[in-house]
């Protein structure tokens, strides 16, 4: 996996996720990272802890580059010892000189990691603890009530109190990186005035990362308060215009951090970038070169300096290591361009697959709703299919349980003049005893009674209820014969009668 052209095809499904991942959080070159997570066993919280801190050099592959680089020896080499230089010694080839990593730094407080001890210890040792608190409390008081006792007895020692600086009593409290950073301000101002540089304000790690990750140069300024030069180097040089001017730069690209050795977080700067001597600076950058993920120190500058030699030394290391940013820079713009490109690819894709979905989800929906329709008109055209066939029947039926016109008396008999719908005027006896239903099944079946019948029995339709689709009515006094109430035709028309036949709409009903 370490050449140039990179396949992802080549990557596992857990190696796939894993590059997901670590180039998500630290948006490196996948080529790179792919080397970077193989390094770390594939581990990506390893791979993710080198990137920010700096990987340090392997010494196997070291020692293998060297074996590699080095040429064969001769067939036969001798010591010679001379009175002159001793042993002469064959020709090594020299190296190229490896810039120093600048790892990162997280300070710990001093206060954070508190050691408790077991509660039967606490428990064992509660009477010293008061008894200490007691005596404490009374040597307060008398110090209070008599306070030049101490004075006597220091002035009585002759003199020989140990300094303040040795009792690492400085009252300075642990803060965190940003409260830390925020007093080294306030006491820089006031110290030495208004001022134009623009610190970092924030901790040495954040500024770290913020260089590393936008390839900008890191100038760490280390102060020692104690120190002699101190306010010399502040005044003269790093407060002078020309070194003012440019650090603001923003063609120079350079992020200040500056803090005091009297913090922890300072002091560990200090320890990791080899300061030797005070005033200290130290520019650091991001290199390539050495490591995917590394940080090096690309230049020192202690001690007093004027501020053209200051300057002069920040030149020379930004325009030597620039071009090998401007590389960087161009290369992770070349593949934030493309993780665009591959984004708006993937966005325009992820559309037109929605776009595509829904047309089908709409023709779905459609079909569906056309066979829906279909099957329902298919169920309609049969029901009313059924329900004409069932009606023919049940006339049918009906027809049969008609009992012909009587020949009694005519006081026993109704005679009754209907007017169909037709405009045809029938004119039949019934019963005077008969029920409504018989002249209205009269009516219905009139067709059928007025053909032939049919020679066979016809059984009554089974899971069908007959609604007459029409009443009679009297037309002068007018008056409906429904077959609401029970009666007989001769109970309700009398000895006769003229009838018209109504039909019934699906308004009228409602």
């Amino acid at each position: 996996m370490a050449d140039s052209d990179f396949d992802p095809g080549q990557l596992s499904e857990s190696q796939q996720e894993a590059l997901g991942t670590y180039t998500a959080v630290t948006n490196q070159e996948p080529s790179a990272a792919v080397r970077l997570l193989d390094r770390s066993q594939w581990n990506v919280q390893i791979a993710i802890a080198k990137f920010f801190d700096g990987e340090a050099p392997d010494p196997v592959e070291e020692a293998r580059a060297s074996l590699s680089s080095s040429p064969a020896p001769p067939p036969q080499s001798f010591r010679r010892e001379t009175l002159m230089n001793g042993f002469s010694r064959s020709p090594r080839p020299q190296n190229r000189s490896r810039l120093d990593p600048a790892p990162r730094i997280v300070p710990q407080p001093e206060n954070q990691n508190m050691y408790r001890p077991p509660f039967l210890l606490t428990l064992l040792f509660t009477p010293f603890n008061l008894l200490s608190r007691l005596l404490s409390g009374s040597l307060s008081l008398f110090t209070y009530l008599f306070p030049f006792v101490p004075r006597l007895l220091v002035g009585s020692s002759g003199g020989r109190a140990q300094p303040r600086g040795q009792r690492d009593t400085t009252g300075r409290r642990p803060l965190n990186p940003r409260d830390t950073a925020a007093r080294f301000s306030r006491e820089f101002e006031e110290e030495y005035g208004q001022h134009d540089l623009s610190f970092f304000e924030n901790g040495y790690a954040q500024a770290y990362d913020l260089a590393k990750k936008e390839l900008k140069f890191l100038l760490v300024v280390l102060l020692s308060p104690e120190h002699d030069d101190t306010s010399t180097f502040v005044r003269s040089t790093l407060l002078s215009s020309e070194v003012v001017n440019y650090i603001n730069d923003p063609s120079n690209k350079i992020i200040l951090w500056a803090g005091s050795v009297q913090d922890s977080e300072a002091y560990q700067v200090s320890t990791v970038l080899n300061c030797s001597k005070f005033p200290f600076a130290a520019v650091v950058a991001y290199t390539p070169q050495d490591s995917s993920t590394s940080m090096s120190t690309i230049a020192r500058i202690t001690g007093l300096n004027p501020p053209s030699a200051f300057v002069a030394r920040l030149q020379s290391a930004i325009s030597q290591h620039s071009p090998t940013l401007e590389r960087a820079r161009a290369s992770r713009n070349e593949q934030q361009a493309t993780h665009n490109l591959r984004e708006e690819q993937n966005s325009a894709y992820e559309r037109s697959l929605a776009q595509d979905r829904e047309r089908t989800r709409q023709r779905r929906e459609e079909e569906e709703a056309r066979l829906r329709a279909e099957s329902e008109a298919e169920a309609k055209a049969e029901a009313a299919e059924r329900r004409i066939r069932n009606f023919q029947q049940w006339k049918l039926w009906r027809a049969q349980s008609i009992p012909p016109e009587p020949t009694i008396p005519a006081e026993e008999v109704t005679r009754v003049s209907v007017r169909m719908t037709s405009g045809e005027r029938v004119v039949r006896k019934f019963r005077a005893e008969a029920d409504m239903e018989e002249l209205y099944a009269f009516v219905e079946c009139y067709d059928i009674l007025s053909s032939e019948r049919p020679s066979t029995e016809v059984e009554e339709p089974t899971n069908y209820e007959h609604v007459y689709r029409f009443r009679l009515v009297s037309p002068m006094p007018r008056m409906v014969y429904d077959l609401g109430g029970s009666g007989t035709i001769g109970s309700k028309i009398g000895r006769s009668g003229n009838i018209l036949v109504e039909p019934i709409d699906d308004e009228d009903e409602a």
